[in-house]
């Protein structure tokens, strides 16, 4: 596991104990992450002394698809395996981050009624602690994992460390972008959005680029209130930001076609003890955007509704997961996706099955997988749970129809999980000390 994750907690600690002190009335004093007060240390310096240097995250040996000797295995053949281990071990375990998952118990049991299985709603952390805690035991019960990968995390600390596989049914995959398989075999898309408020813009989407987002009036007010979850902490929206850091070319381009000038940088890259990249028009946006005044929200249902609540005299705009758009339908909020956004709304971030290294039921993991995202011709309705506005399939025999525009019409790009993870701990270093010292934070 990478030692810089110690470094980002302690960050985001320090941020919540000094968000504290404000709100009681105390005034902590700011310093720079080199206030010149204390000892210099070696950026390379874990806890225990100077830290392994780490081979450059490209440099992978798992990047998929890999097929082996079970991936040209058909239904049939992973089914009467499967039987032998059921009748052997007991039930099949899925360990799933989406009570979705849930949905599919009677449906797989109708369609293999032999093969018991017991599928458990975790969230992402519980899934992945859980089966570290059984790697390393030796007492393993989970045969399939379920996880998100927004900043490669999952593939480089779970998928390389060998405490799961990812398995690739060459019928299938065949049928999805190679991109999506290079870090595992994905389940379904998804991505965050930018909502707005369609009564207070009858006339469409009043944004198309991410410099927008964060203009200010003649005045120096905001043109627009800003909602989302905290950024800092939350992976997926913290991934996103990484990634403008690795794409800032079409950062800065965007800003260009927007405004007809050069991007003026205004951050301050020095003072840091890791190397922060000057001129960098993604991290420029980052540094802008955790100065503007924002309201973190925790819960997305009410995200939504603060743009819901929101008027044309005074808009607000927030960031949430594609999910909440059945807010409109379920409870007639006002409310719709930024799309096409300038350079690109947002990252097509995947769901990815995997299997338990050194399962009990590695035929019935393998089979269970197959089934959940298709089967063979995309009709085993182990989808049908997923299949929700907001979520996409990476099948290309499977019609995503229940969206109203397609993923690659959405504006999102797949992300290069890769590049991601690596600047992704100094993004998030960068954001929670920049956000520490905004006017709005003091």
């Amino acid at each position: 596991m990478k030692k810089r994750k110690l470094l980002s907690l302690l960050l985001a600690l320090a941020m919540i104990i000094g968000l504290a002190a404000c709100s009681s009335g105390e005034t902590p004093e700011t310093k720079g992450p080199s206030s010149g007060n204390e000892e210099t240390k070696d950026p390379s310096d874990g806890p225990d002394g100077p830290e392994e240097t780490l081979p450059p995250v490209e440099d992978s040996d798992f990047f998929g698809p890999i097929y082996d000797e079970w991936s040209t295995m058909t239904d049939e053949e992973l089914y009467a395996k499967a039987i032998e281990e059921v009748k052997a071990e007991g039930a099949i375990n899925v360990y799933a981050t989406s009570s979705k998952m849930l949905k599919n118990e009677e449906a797989w049991l109708e369609t293999y009624p032999e093969l018991e299985i017991a599928i458990m709603d975790m969230d992402q952390d519980e899934v992945l602690e859980k089966s570290v805690l059984e790697h390393d035991s030796g007492n393993i019960l989970g045969d399939v994992l379920q996880a998100k990968d927004v900043n490669g995390d999952v593939f480089f600390d779970y998928y390389e460390e060998g405490i799961c596989s990812a398995f690739y049914p060459k019928d299938i995959s065949e049928k999805v972008d190679e991109d999506l398989l290079r870090f595992g075999y994905p389940l379904y898309a998804s991505q965050s959005f930018w909502y707005y408020n369609t009564e207070a813009f009858p006339d469409g989407q009043p944004v198309t680029n991410w410099w927008q987002i964060i203009e200010k009036k003649d005045d120096g007010t905001q043109k627009y209130r800003l909602f989302t979850k905290e950024i800092g902490t939350e992976t997926a929206y913290l991934s996103l930001f990484a990634s403008f850091v690795v794409n800032a070319d079409q950062m800065e381009q965007a800003y260009k076609d927007l405004y007809g000038t050069d991007l003026e940088y205004t951050y301050d890259p020095s003072g840091f003890d890791f190397e922060v990249p000057e001129n960098n028009a993604g991290l420029e946006y980052m540094w802008r955007f955790s100065q503007m005044q924002m309201t973190f929200i925790g819960d997305g249902d009410e995200l939504v509704q603060a743009v819901h609540n929101s008027t044309k005299d005074d808009p607000a705009l927030c960031l949430a997961s594609g999910g909440k758009i059945g807010n409109r339908d379920e409870s007639g909020f006002n409310i719709a996706w930024l799309t096409n956004l300038a350079p690109y709304t947002g990252l097509e971030n995947c769901e990815y099955l995997y299997v338990v290294e050194g399962c009990k039921h590695p035929a019935a993991a393998r089979l269970f997988i197959r089934w959940v995202t298709g089967g063979a011709d995309g009709k085993s309705g182990g989808l049908k749970p997923f299949s929700k506005e907001g979520n996409w399939p990476v099948r290309s025999d499977v019609e995503g129809d229940w969206n109203p525009v397609s993923l690659a019409d959405s504006g999102a790009i797949e992300p290069d999980l890769a590049a991601i993870n690596d600047v992704f701990r100094d993004t998030q270093d960068l954001w929670t000390y920049w956000l520490s010292v905004s006017p709005f934070t003091k």
